[in-house]
């Protein structure tokens, strides 16, 4: 995808001083590819956590 600058945050610490170096569209803001590996990254461990604080089930049949 195209490197732009439409959301503000993450690691890149992305700033609304930053929005105009390369802001594409005014609706439907988009992630950059470093933002959305982020984002990718943030929501398995999220999920990951979860999964560890489950009860462990015995397994089935047994």
């Amino acid at each position: 995808g195209q490197d732009v600058t439409e959301c503000t945050g993450g690691a890149q610490a992305i700033t609304e001083a930053n929005l105009s170096a390369r802001y594409h569209t005014h609706c439907d803001p988009r992630l950059n590819a470093k933002q959305s590996l982020e984002l990718a990254f943030l929501l398995a461990e999220i999920l990951k956590d979860g999964r560890d604080r489950q009860p462990k089930r015995a397994a089935a049949g047994r």
